[in-house]
């Protein structure tokens, strides 16, 4: 049998940067294996067009690394990009996109109608509002970038074997990668790189692994040159968003391709093996609302002859990310697929990062929304997942607000209190397939969110009002909250104490029924996990997070495991427990009227859990808060949650009891200073930085201590007061700026309805007093903002420990 230090699978752009970057990082002992020849995957039919414009500071860095690498391989050419605007909503979208762009360090131009048509003189000015002009972006041939990175991969040692298909991955009694089976025979190795494309889940379930991607058709043109309006070959490439389509000068004519408003999709059970880079049928009458954007951009294509409609399947995850990093529970095997539109823009920064965490188990990038094992079990659902797909595919361009909700594959996951939320004239959100309440409008029939703001745009939500009496009523009554989408994850097993005390900076090890606020860490001392944990007994704890990062910490906990811990079981009792947050000054008058448990500040103190009896009803009061205020969460199993909720609404009526939805309790985590995990708080941001040192237990030993034992601190995550009582549409990403240069980013913003402003948190420098002025940079032009004391409400906690 032969041996190789990695078998790399799939010959597309990202199998070979992989390998490439592998090589150049020392392991030439590589092999890379392709069923067909090499870009005979969705890499082929690519546009090859690259953009370093993204809001994620991932992806942009990604996107940048590849345009340096494209270059370094003289396959790069620059001509610079255009993302054109085409209504006044989208041009409000660009300069909040223009704000978020410099925020993460990319330095963009925003050109108003003339200076765009200057740079593009074929495109109209008719309903052009403006545009992001990056002059380094530009363009690859898709062959000839590929083969430049398979032959500097081949010169670095890399073996490459193409019309080879992997047939089986042999894995050990203890589940590790030993060998890659192939249909030419079989190849040792320790470490495999599923870089499959479209085929991608299929390799990963050959390890028993869960990898959702659904192929997407995607369909772009080639049309003949149209005399008197030839292009020039150094025309910059193009994206009309409002028109849906993107494109660049090629011969004369034009290519150009878009995303359509009812996206298809196809193979959802699993792609032919046999498909390589044929192309599939086209339809005509499908493209038919992409060719009128473009000829209403490009007026004289009425002329232009097509020389191929394409039509092709591209990999998309749920949620538009990339799948990246080792799998949980498979020892040795690594993702690097579901590119999701990102392709070559990706593509090169995605080989270097999986390069480095393969080789050195670290990246300096936060790659914390790229988890490959972040789906969980409602994307087991095929139905669900395509729906989720299709739906991101459909958005890729179509502007959507921030505050808009997944519409496509609900209801997925109802928990049991959904009718009664549904009486109260819940308006309903959604998390990882739960349907949730955003807000209620009472007296009013329940409905599902969607794509609400595009009725109102970029001004204050027409709810406003209903959030701020959801808000009084926690802060001076009482507020009730079906919060039954928390993620719990039980661990327990002689070896749990040890897992979560390496993993978590805090304490762990405290008395059973003790609750401990903490962060899991990475080796340098980034923030992977936010969460609480409840010690239920001496080897059996609750591990508490939030209902999109429930499957991203199981599997971080299962990455985490050592033989020596002993064993420890990991299950997701997520779908097993109801839960009900009750919070308020009146929160323990209302749950003593219906328990006849002693909830008395002695008998329940704050970070503490016990449990009581509510109707017959065994439950677990946590003494606990997210919003700032006396209060419990409630933990009950399933079939008792309607009982308890209504005995807790009756018992409340005589206090005030009022509804409570998600806004609302962002609204009031704010004022707090509470943290969010995924926006305040990432894999790039340390505890130290993020302001939560004292959760950092420095008598232990855990992971990530080292870092931060050797870290300064240069930048703080601070509270803003934004603007002044009116209220400014700041929703996350926008620049702050001091006096005239970019000094950090907005995390997360809300109203704060009991200080009466707008309330954000972000990162700055360290140095920055309490007190000093900055701004915010809202839809081009500078929201005056001040930095502010870290707890905005009740900073002595006197109240969450009444």
């Amino acid at each position: 049998m032969e041996r190789a230090r990695v078998v790399v699978i799939g010959g597309g752009i990202t199998g070979t940067s992989v390998a490439y970057h592998l090589a150049r990082a020392g392991w030439s002992d590589a092999v890379l294996v392709e069923k067909g020849e090499l870009t005979s995957g969705s890499t082929c039919h690519a546009a090859g067009l690259v953009t370093q414009f993204n809001p994620s500071p991932t992806m942009m860095r990604f996107r940048r690394y590849s345009v340096e690498l494209y270059r370094e391989l003289g396959v790069f050419e620059t001509v610079g990009s255009l993302r054109i605007a085409s209504s006044p909503e989208s041009l409000k979208e660009l300069q909040r996109g223009a704000s978020r762009a410099r925020a993460i360090g990319l330095d963009v131009e925003l050109l108003g109608p003339e200076e765009a048509v200057r740079l593009m003189p074929a495109a109209t000015a008719e309903a052009l509002y403006g545009a992001v002009w990056i002059p380094s972006d530009g363009a690859v041939d898709p062959h000839t970038a590929t083969h430049a990175l398979a032959a500097a991969a081949r010169e670095l040692g890399v073996e490459i074997r193409t019309g080879t298909r992997v047939t089986g991955i042999e894995l050990g009694p203890r589940r590790e990668v030993r060998a890659v089976e192939t249909d030419r025979g079989s190849i040792e190795t320790e470490c495999v790189v599923n870089a499959c494309g479209i085929w991608a889940p299929q390799v990963a379930a050959m390890v028993g692994a869960f990898a959702p991607s659904v192929p997407i058709d995607h369909q772009h043109v080639a049309l003949a040159a149209v005399g008197g309006h030839e292009l020039p070959r150094e025309m910059p490439c193009f994206r009309d968003t409002d028109n849906l389509v993107y494109g660049k000068a090629e011969a004369g004519g034009m290519l150009f391709g878009g995303y359509e408003p009812d996206p298809v999709s196809r193979w959802e059970d699993g792609v032919p093996w046999e498909h390589g880079s044929s192309s599939l049928p086209p339809d005509q009458e499908r493209f038919r609302p992409l060719m009128e954007g473009a000829i209403r951009r490009f007026p004289f294509l009425t002329d232009a002859g097509m020389v191929a409609l394409v039509c092709h399947p591209d990999a998309m995850t749920p949620d538009g990310n990339p799948l990246l990093g080792p799998m949980p529970g498979v020892r040795g095997f690594w993702m690097a697929a579901g590119l999701s539109l990102n392709g070559f823009g990706g593509a090169g920064g995605m080989g270097k990062t999986a390069a480095e965490l393969i080789t050195t188990g670290e990246t300096e990038l936060d790659i914390q929304g790229y988890r490959p094992w972040r789906f969980g079990s409602p994307y087991r659902d095929p139905d669900f997942t395509t729906a989720a797909a299709r739906e991101v595919y459909k958005y890729y361009y179509r502007l959507r607000y921030p505050l808009d909700t997944d519409e496509w594959g609900r209801p997925q996951r109802l928990g049991p209190l959904h009718g009664r939320l549904q009486e109260l004239g819940a308006v309903f959100g959604t998390k990882n397939g739960w349907e949730r309440a955003d807000y209620f409008r009472p007296g009013e029939a329940w409905r599902r969110a969607g794509a609400d703001q595009r009725e109102f745009g970029w001004t204050a939500p027409p709810y406003l009002d209903l959030l701020r009496e959801e808000h009084r009523a926690f802060r001076e009554r009482v507020g009730i909250i079906d919060m039954t989408s928390f993620g719990k994850l039980e661990v327990s097993g002689p070896g749990a104490l040890s897992l979560l005390e390496r993993v978590a900076d805090n304490r762990i090890g405290r008395a059973v029924g003790s609750i401990v606020y903490t962060q899991f860490l990475d080796e340098r001392g980034g923030i992977v996990a936010d969460v609480t944990v409840t010690r239920l007994g001496d080897d059996r704890f609750r591990v508490v997070t939030g209902a999109g990062a429930v499957d991203s910490d199981r599997g971080w906990l299962e990455l985490a495991r050592r033989e020596e811990d002993g064993a420890v079981e990991i299950h997701d009792r997520t779908d097993e427990l109801a839960v009900v947050g009750i919070w308020g000054p009146r929160a323990r008058d209302v749950l003593e009227a219906v328990t006849e448990d002693d909830v008395s500040p002695e008998s329940l103190p704050f970070r503490r859990a016990r449990e009581i009896s509510i109707g017959g009803a065994p439950v677990l009061a946590q003494r606990i808060t997210y919003v700032g205020e006396l209060g419990f969460e409630l933990y009950v199993e399933r079939e008792w949650a309607v009982q308890v909720w209504d005995r807790l609404m009756a018992a409340g009526q005589p206090h005030g009891i009022v509804p409570g939805g998600y806004r609302a309790l962002d609204s009031l985590r704010l004022e707090k200073g509470y943290r969010y995990f995924g926006a305040d708080l990432t894999a790039g941001d340390t505890p130290l930085e993020a302001g939560l040192d004292f959760c950092v237990a420095w008598d232990k030993d855990f992971l990530g201590r080292a870092a931060l034992e050797g870290a300064t601190t240069a930048r703080r995550l601070r509270t803003l007061l934004v603007g002044n009582e009116r209220y400014e549409t700041v929703y996350g990403g926008e620049a702050i700026h001091a006096e005239g240069v970019v000094v950090g980013r907005v995390r997360s913003a809300g109203y704060g309805f009991t200080v009466g402003r707008n309330v954000a948190l972000g990162y700055v420098p360290a140095a920055f007093p309490e007190g000093a002025q900055v701004g915010i940079e809202v839809f081009g032009k500078l929201v005056p903002a001040e930095i502010a004391a870290d707890t905005l409400y009740d900073p002595e906690n006197e109240r969450v420990r009444g």
